[in-house]
């Protein structure tokens, strides 16, 4: 199947800056969590060993959040991509953070709903909440 971790250089320089001209700085080792659970288990084992811990969506930020300066770990969360729960009488929907708008409007498609793009395009909807969006 699709691995679930790798020390690849060209996988961590992939993860190691969005799309804003910041240097490089990759991370030790990028993991992609497909569970909350599993999320929280590498999260604890990052804690207890003291390892950054990095996340990353689809690397489209311009901020240098995905730099992993110190090293670590890079949670890659593209692969948790499940819209969990969609009301439409008060117009709220869960989702995992890997969802993109793209996927969110495809889901929407035929409810009346969509998702406007504001002012950070295709980007996964998990990094917007870091920014209160």
């Amino acid at each position: 199947g699709v691995p679930s971790v790798s020390r690849d250089m060209g996988v961590r320089e992939q993860h190691g800056h969005g799309k804003a001209t910041h240097t490089c700085a990759p991370p030790d080792a990028v993991v992609w969590p497909r569970s909350v659970g599993q999320v929280q288990e590498l999260a604890a084992l990052c804690y207890r060993c003291r390892v950054p811990m990095v996340p990353f969506g689809t690397g489209t930020g311009l901020e240098g959040g995905v730099n992993a300066v110190q090293g670590g770990v890079c949670f890659d969360l593209s692969r948790m991509d499940a819209i969990t729960e969609l009301s439409l009488e008060d117009f709220s929907v869960a989702v995992e953070p890997g969802v993109t708008r793209k996927a969110l409007n495809s889901h929407l498609r035929g409810t009346g709903l969509w998702f406007p793009v504001g002012t950070v395009g295709a980007g996964a909807l998990g990094s917007r909440r870091g920014w209160g969006c």
